[in-house]
């Protein structure tokens, strides 16, 4: 299931955001147009990198282990 893969991925960046302050929450999983929504929480919410954390870090490793995924949105 595309869902807990995700949440797979999720938790293996989890740990990064939690040593800054910061979490992030699995929204919602539109697996048919490929769209994942989070939540950014804690420190992370109001970083002004969190534009940087979510593109780079959280996109990535959400597509590395579900190609499926188009896009990755904060929500």
């Amino acid at each position: 299931m595309i869902r807990e893969r995700v949440e797979e991925a999720l938790n293996g960046i989890r740990p990064a955001l939690q040593a800054d302050g910061g979490d992030i929450e699995l929204v919602d999983v539109d697996e048919k147009e490929g769209i994942v929504r989070v939540q950014l929480q804690g420190a992370c919410s109001g970083c002004p990198s969190a534009q940087i954390t979510l593109a780079m870090g959280v996109e990535r490793a959400i597509k590395e282990k579900v190609p499926e995924i188009k896009q990755v949105l904060s929500v």
